[in-house]
């Protein structure tokens, strides 16, 4: 558990991160660093899209699984990390002149898989 808070904290840390929210296999909310509202909009929204993702994913390849969804939109990027048990969603900014997006991505890509690592 404390390993889970740790990376947490410093995906959070990390500039143009806005929130982090770990749900389970339902969509249901387990961890957030986000208000309340905003973690139940995000987490009920993506659910359904995660599902549709893993599903065409597997439509196309039976043998083959959804293992990172990426979305970028003019105001912000949601990185997911899904899994069988837990999914990771971290939103970032997707424009912001204080970091390198490529090294900030590598970056929250490796504390994602260590923070999945945790959580599973």
């Amino acid at each position: 558990q404390a390993e889970v808070e740790e990376t947490l904290k410093r995906i959070q840390s990390q500039k143009g991160v806005q929130g982090i929210i770990v749900v389970n296999s339902e969509g249901i909310p387990i961890k957030s660093t986000m208000d309340n509202t905003t973690t139940i909009q995000y987490a009920g929204l993506m659910h359904s899209f995660i599902m549709k993702a893993r599903s065409t994913v597997r439509d196309i390849d039976p043998q083959n699984d959804l293992t990172f969804l990426r979305i970028r939109s003019k105001k912000n990027e949601i990185m997911v990390a899904p899994g069988k048990r837990n999914r990771l969603k971290a939103e970032v900014r997707a424009s912001s002149r204080y970091f390198s997006r490529d090294v900030f991505q590598s970056r929250l890509l490796v504390s994602l898989w260590s923070l999945w690592d945790a959580v599973s």
